[in-house]
Parts: C-alpha cells; sequence; structure tokens
C-alpha cells in the first residue's frame, strides 16, 4: 500500500470515529426535542397571569394559566380547575391554528426520530438529509405556530383569564408562560439539529470513492462499531 493511500485511510477511520460520535448526540437531542415538542403541545402554560397586588374592594382578578387545549383557574382547592378538551386533543376554538401547527411539528419530529432505523438498512447520507428536512419542516410550523398564538389572544377565553384589555398581540393582565418560551427555543433547536443534519449528510457523500460502497454495505455503524482501524489497515 502507497503511503498516501495509508494516510488517506487513517483520515477515514478518524472521520467514521469522529462522525459516529457526532451521530449519536445528533440522534439523542433529536429524541429529547421529540419530548420537549409533546410538552410544548399539551402544557396549559402558555400565557398565564401576572402577579397583581390586589387590595380589595371588589372581586378579585382570575388567576391562572392557558394553553392550546386548555384554561385552568386557580381555586381554593389545591389543584386548579381545567376547563377544555385535552383527552380529546380539541383545541380552544381562538388557537386552533396554532395547535393543528405543533400537531405536524410533533409528526414530524417523531417521524425523523422513527427515520434512525434506517441507518441499518440505508445509506447514512440519505437518511441524515431525510431527518434534516423533516427537522426543518418542524421549525417552520412551530415557529409559524408561535407567531400565530399571540395573533389569537383577542377571544373570549383570554378575555375571561386576562381583562378586557386583551388584544392581538397584548394579552393584557398576563404575560407568556414558559410553554410559550420553550416552543420559541424549540424552533432554535429545530434549526440546529436541520443543520447538524445536513453536514453530517455532506460529509457522508465526502467519503472516499473506493471505499463508499464498503462503507455503505456497512450501514450498522451508527449504532454498532463495524468498521475498526486493523480493518481498515489491513
Amino acid at each position: 500500500m502507497l503511503p498516501w493511500q495509508l494516510v488517506a485511510r487513517l483520515y477515514q477511520t478518524e472521520f467514521i470515529r469522529s462522525a459516529r460520535a457526532v451521530g449519536v448526540l445528533w440522534a439523542i437531542c433529536t429524541l429529547c426535542f421529540a419530548i420537549i415538542e409533546v410538552v410544548i403541545l399539551i402544557q396549559p402554560s402558555w400565557v398565564g397571569t401576572r402577579e397583581l397586588h390586589y387590595r380589595g374592594g371588589g372581586p378579585a382578578p382570575p388567576t391562572g394559566t392557558l394553553g392550546l387545549f386548555e384554561v385552568c383557574m386557580e381555586m381554593d382547592w389545591p389543584v386548579p380547575e381545567c376547563r377544555g378538551s385535552l383527552r380529546t386533543l380539541t383545541p380552544l376554538p381562538a388557537f386552533q391554528s396554532p395547535a393543528v401547527l405543533v400537531c405536524m411539528s410533533l409528526t414530524m419530529v417523531w417521524a425523523s426520530v422513527g427515520c434512525l432505523c434506517l441507518f441499518r438498512f440505508c445509506n447514512a447520507a440519505t437518511v441524515y438529509k431525510i431527518c434534516a428536512w423533516l427537522q426543518l419542516t418542524a421549525g417552520f410550523c412551530l415557529a409559524l405556530a408561535c407567531v400565530l398564538f399571540p395573533d389569537s389572544w383577542a377571544c373570549a377565553e383570554m378575555r375571561a383569564l386576562c381583562g378586557d384589555r386583551v388584544s392581538s398581540f397584548s394579552p393584557g393582565n398576563c404575560s407568556v408562560h414558559w410553554a410559550y418560551i420553550l416552543a420559541m427555543l424549540g424552533v432554535l433547536d429545530a434549526g440546529i439539529l436541520s443543520t447538524l443534519a445536513f453536514v453530517l449528510g455532506n460529509r457522508q457523500d465526502a467519503l472516499l470513492p473506493e471505499d463508499s460502497n464498503a462503507f455503505s454495505m456497512c450501514t450498522g455503524w451508527f449504532f454498532s462499531p463495524c468498521l475498526s482501524s486493523s480493518s481498515l489497515m489491513a
């Protein structure tokens, strides 16, 4: 074997090891993002009332939180009273469009999680690019939901919770809560994961031509070490 061929094989060995480590990290982050999407969808904490100093002289202002499917009012009981149809996944009338977009985003993310099984049977570069497009679409749907949600604040549920000063992009006596902030962070997460998947897919296409066929036959590298430095040095 010529020296330049030996150097090329050593380089490819290190590339496969680093790509495997980054790929596993990407897969774990993708699974975490899919779980976060479920939390974003079902939690009634997109908007909540602010802490106001009540001085008496009238009925106390309501306190609680609101999500895509439920409105939860804090009562004298330890558990808040929630109104909505989370069990049947029927969103509040004013938030149907954001709920549908979040559901679409959730479906795309879990589809990318399901595509991880394809690493056993398909070319790694192709799988990475499929997952990248799914995650990019999921991020776009989630971003659109984050924009449409405050545009739908002028509804009866928001007025009952946040007062009559509520209007589009103005929450009145309420403020955005952690679920809505988590959704905005999810948009950033989807962008990072899709970009990383595109990079990993392009790096797979950059493998040496003489070894690309052998590497594509060894598609189980993502979960099991099917290549080693000793086999490449042989």
